[in-house]
């Protein structure tokens, strides 16, 4: 008899190595960040609108072209195993890097890019993992520390990116960059453990046959819209933030430290919420969890768009970090909760792909916003509470196995 792989694999270790390789993965995708228009620049372009354009584009295509590949390899997941992925996609986006290093003009910049998002896919893929070799009594806790991974490298890599480049110059960023993912792919090589057989093609299920075979279809994709809308609602607030904060703090000389700060607060609040949330989540449902922080969402984006000062807004934040830091763990776990471990490594790049989606749109739609609201204000308490508002009306059914009761649809 073949045991469950949860208990034959010691799926504690492939965690830690796991957060630890979410971690390598969003420092060296963060490294690049706050440099990225100056090596734009540095390319060949030249004028200032010319020189967003082209940083915006940039930005953006990585996103895109993750989105168009996310569920290929979510597939070629399920077919030969989670582990193969992560070494792919660390091992690629390692031999990327160093190609950027060594780009001569905007449109191999842009192309390698592109290449970058095509290759991705550690983090959902990482996820897979995790979530169909932890006990199912505690995902909410495993995928919540595993967020904090991706979250703890994404606050760390601006800081050491602007330190390697003002040191070094902007093209060794990229090789230094390559050498964190190459190391994530060693890390990934000799620690992680999978037991995986591989599944002929011809008995692969396709995609309609993924979304018949699924519990609750209709919640899965709920979930995957949920997942689109909280990374649109949040990336709306990133190309307006400095704006606002500027308007409550006047002309200060630090506007980019204390800009810097506040836009990194929520993360450092999610750090220390995941983990618990997901952990209060294996006890009480995740679909209350997920319930309860976009509403708290939400109400704290009323006073946020009526503060006084920086340090108000703040505050504000430190505590939208901490709800926030429980959404997409919850939405996780309530996948893995309704679907299998055989197409789990799909349903992760199918939600993967929403995301990307989200990531791509949030920043337009917060930039379309304060062009026609002209307010910052505005743009806090209509855009962002509009967007979750739609979250909301969405529902969560109990999952299966569960014996606490329901509480059915919530709206504001």
């Amino acid at each position: 008899m073949t045991l469950p792989e949860s208990t034959t694999i010691n799926w504690k270790r492939n965690l830690t190595v796991a957060w630890l390789g979410c971690f390598l993965t969003g420092v060296a995708f963060s490294l690049v960040m706050p440099f990225l228009p100056l090596y734009v620049e540095h390319l060949g372009v030249t004028g200032h609108s010319a020189l967003n354009m082209w940083s915006g584009i940039v930005f953006s295509i990585t996103f895109l072209f993750s989105a168009i590949a996310s569920p290929f390899w979510g597939g070629l997941a399920d077919r030969k195993g989670r582990k193969i992925m992560l070494l792919r996609s660390a091992l690629g986006m390692s031999i990327v890097m160093v190609l950027m290093g060594f780009a001569s003009n905007i449109w191999q910049f842009l192309a390698l890019r592109a290449l970058l998002g095509l290759l991705g896919g550690f983090v959902p893929n990482a996820n897979a993992l995790i979530a169909t070799q932890v006990p199912r009594h505690k995902s909410g806790w495993a995928l919540g520390t595993l967020s904090t991974g991706g979250v703890s490298g994404a606050l760390l890599g601006p800081m050491i990116g602007g330190f390697l480049a003002d040191t070094y110059g902007l093209r060794p960023v990229f090789f230094i960059t390559a050498a964190v993912l190459f190391t994530c792919f060693v890390f990934t090589l000799f620690c992680i453990r999978e037991q995986f057989t591989p599944v002929n093609k011809k008995d692969m299920l396709h995609a309609r046959q993924v979304f018949t075979s699924l519990k609750n279809p209709k919640l899965v994709l709920s979930l995957f819209v949920t997942t689109m809308i909280i990374q649109v609602a949040t990336g709306s607030i990133a190309p307006i933030l400095t704006l606002y904060v500027r308007e409550l703090a006047g002309n200060v000389s630090n506007l980019a430290f204390i800009s810097g700060m506040i836009a990194s607060v929520p993360g450092v609040a999610a750090l220390i919420s995941a983990p618990r949330l997901g952990k209060l989540g294996d006890r009480i449902g995740p679909e209350r969890i997920l319930i309860c922080a976009l509403v708290i969402s939400v109400l704290l984006l009323i006073p946020m768009s009526m503060v006084q000062t920086p340090w108000q807004l703040g505050v504000l934040r430190f505590l939208l970090g901490a709800a926030d830091g429980a959404l997409l763990p919850a939405v996780q776990t309530l996948l893995i909760y309704n679907s299998s471990n055989q197409i789990a490594g799909r349903i992760f790049s199918y939600n993967q792909s929403f995301r990307d989606i989200g990531n791509v749109t949030g920043p337009l739609v917060g930039g379309g916003s304060l062009s026609q609201l002209r307010l910052p204000h505005g743009v806090f308490s209509h855009r962002r509470c509009r967007t979750l508002q739609r979250a909301l009306l969405m529902d969560y059914p109990t999952p299966p196995n569960r014996s606490y009761p329901y509480f059915g649809r919530v709206t504001l």
